[in-house]
């Protein structure tokens, strides 16, 4: 089918390749003209990569004059080639992180983590104890030393009616 539709005449081909072949050199069209009629549009995505720079501009140049026609009288297969080429992964369009890069990046914040982990777990091991002054016996005591000297009077722990907790932070 897409043989028959290519080997079609239409009215506007024949103005475009007399155009061609008077503006470049008889191997240049001819070079154009075979191009055009060997790439099919049948599965153009998957031929797109292999396809060198001529045969891509061929491809492009097809599907333009396909696209100026009716659309309900195009096949699946030219929709699907005109989609393709117009915003396809290809170009600028090219995925930037190849397949399987998620998976490496999520190993590697794993990773990350672990070493993280065990960093903090080995310094807390090799850490010296915490001072005296860090236990509840303390906290209160410094508690009973600031109501002697009426520390913060006005909304701290001196103040009237104070129901905090003072320097208490343990339990």
């Amino acid at each position: 089918m897409q043989a028959l539709r290519l080997a079609r005449p239409t009215l506007s081909r024949p103005l475009a390749r007399s155009l061609a072949a008077a503006a470049s050199p008889p191997h240049a069209a001819a070079s154009t003209s075979s191009a055009s009629a060997v790439v099919p549009l049948s599965n153009v995505e998957a031929q797109w990569e292999r396809l060198s720079a001529d045969e891509q501009l061929a491809v492009h140049q097809q599907l333009e004059e396909i696209q100026k026609k009716d659309w309900k009288t195009l096949s699946i297969d030219e929709k699907k080639a005109a989609y393709y080429v117009a915003f396809g992964p290809h170009g600028p369009r090219t995925p930037t992180n190849p397949p399987g890069t998620s998976m490496k990046v999520f190993l590697g914040a794993v990773a990350g983590i672990a070493v993280a982990g065990t960093l903090f777990a080995v310094s807390r091991s090799l850490a010296p104890p915490p001072p005296k002054t860090i236990n509840k016996e303390w906290e209160e005591a410094a508690n009973e030393r600031a109501l002697e000297q009426k520390m913060n009077p006005i909304s701290g722990i001196a103040s009237e009616g104070y129901s905090g907790k003072g320097f208490v932070t343990h339990k």
